[in-house]
């Protein structure tokens, strides 16, 4: 499995994005499982890397949360969770979307 957070450096949102994937990715028992960090600095850049707003978290290449559509602007991106628009999705958020892939993965 191949996971990546895609994101442009004037986010601050990504690094908790990070920290928080992270977490999931244990709760979920995918402890050993490689986060990639991919950072856009250009549209084209953004464009190529299926870039929905920062943070942007890709499994395999496609959006662990594809109800936003893929943007060039280097914008950053906000989340639905329970607790109301943030930044980056909460744990529980996570958690809920890592449970729901395949279990191929």
């Amino acid at each position: 499995m191949l996971i990546q957070v895609v994101y442009f450096e004037g986010c601050p949102n990504w690094q908790i994005t990070h920290r928080r994937l992270l977490t999931a990715l244990e709760a979920t028992g995918h402890a050993g499982v490689t986060v990639d960090l991919v950072a856009v600095g250009s549209p084209e850049a953004a464009a190529a890397a299926g870039f929905a707003g920062s943070p942007t978290v890709l499994v395999d290449g496609r959006d662990l949360f594809p109800d936003a559509a893929p943007v060039t602007e280097l914008a950053c991106r906000v989340y639905r969770s329970p607790q109301g628009l943030s930044g980056s999705p909460s744990p529980e958020v996570l958690v809920a979307a890592l449970n729901d892939l395949p279990t191929a993965v």
